[in-house]
């Protein structure tokens, strides 16, 4: 494992969500702010080239397509928004018509791109997509089942099947395919093409022993195996060849907070123990492996002694006693986002964001 790259953007102000452009030149960040700011590297620097001020309310999710260089964005005020860079060099927001009465939680654009998902707390997921005759972004809304906020999204390679992950302690599988924008579906091993072609269709529900509203879900690159990571401190995976057995990691630690798949085999998961940890599947059991972070390797378990140690001294002494405390790992706070930058053979690179403020690129060999 390389030396991670440390990025700080804004000081110690958290990084709330992030995304990178097709050639990981530019970063697209917010700071739990309505504000969204585009930097470009320039040398060893970031410099800050762009801001986009459509969103009146704290923007929750960003995600840029890496074909079309659109970006996406969503927030508390109800809203989403679709970015386009015009040739004067400006970025245009285009509105998306959502008709959701609560918060715009999370935003995904599927890998064909041609279509974005949006979670909300209206408990529906909204599937978007752009119409011509009309030059407006429109949505079909998937209400089946979901009974709280959508806290989580991921697309299926297909761009068909869609996982949706929320706080009343469930991952439900959609059908999210849209006439007239999605080539006919084909049968895959999560559900035949009969049950793809009704948009909305609720194909699979599950939900772990242990009650923990769903922070992140994440399909494997091939799609066929489903993970998911809850407050309850537990890891989940689900195989397309068995949908009815949930394989429970269960972590003595504190919970994580997103999760991504190197390959097939390996996931990496993240959060309040401020370091990424790698799990491995072996003869069809998903066991954890080790820390990504070489600081927090020094220490037993996956840093959370000294994560829980530090949360003591701010609860027992004031927050300024506590200041000078030093997590050894790389990220001095939870992790709260993932992006994958690169799975290319055995290399794999990947970036986090934290309450810390820092955004750290990392890169490993599988």
């Amino acid at each position: 494992m390389a030396s991670p790259t440390v990025i700080n953007l804004s000081g110690s102000i958290p990084v709330s969500c992030f995304a990178w452009n097709g050639d990981r030149t530019q970063i697209c960040v917010s700071f739990s702010t309505p504000e969204v700011y585009i930097y470009q590297k320039q040398g060893s620097s970031w410099d800050k080239i762009h801001s986009l001020l459509e969103h009146d309310q704290r923007v929750l999710s960003i995600d840029w397509e890496p074909q079309s260089n659109l970006l996406a964005t969503c927030g508390e005020d109800r809203n989403a928004y679709v970015w386009k860079l015009e040739s004067d060099g400006k970025w245009k927001p285009g509105l998306v018509v959502l008709r959701i009465n609560r918060a715009a939680t999370c935003v995904r654009w599927s890998p064909s791109g041609e279509k974005f998902a949006v979670g909300s707390g209206a408990r529906i997921v909204s599937i978007c997509y752009f119409q011509e005759e009309h030059n407006w972004w429109v949505a079909k809304n998937i209400k089946s089942g979901i009974r709280s906020t959508v806290t989580c999204l991921d697309w299926h390679p297909n761009s068909t099947l869609l996982a949706v992950g929320s706080s009343d302690f469930h991952v439900r599988l959609f059908s999210a395919a849209i006439k007239g924008v999605d080539k006919r579906p084909e049968d895959t091993s999560w559900a035949e093409s009969s049950q793809l072609r009704t948009f909305g269709s609720l194909l699979h529900t599950w939900k772990s022993e242990v009650d923990g509203w769903v922070h992140d879900v994440a399909f494997s690159p091939a799609g066929e195996v489903l993970a998911w990571v809850s407050h309850s401190s537990c890891v989940c995976f689900v195989h397309s060849s068995d949908t009815s057995k949930i394989l429970s990691v269960h972590e003595h630690s504190l919970p994580y907070r997103c999760c991504m798949f190197a390959n097939e085999n390996l996931l990496i998961a993240a959060g309040h123990s401020c370091a990424p940890n790698l799990y491995k599947c072996a003869g069809g059991e998903w066991k954890f492996e080790k820390s990504l972070d070489s600081g927090a390797k020094e220490q037993s378990g996956s840093n959370v002694n000294s994560a829980m140690s530090r949360f003591k001294k701010l609860d027992l002494q004031s927050r300024e006693a506590a200041s000078d405390v030093v997590l050894k790992s790389t990220h001095q706070n939870a992790i709260n986002h993932m992006v994958a930058l690169e799975r290319k053979g055995n290399n794999v690179r990947f970036s986090t964001s934290g309450l810390d403020g820092l955004i750290v690129l990392w890169a490993m060999q599988v």
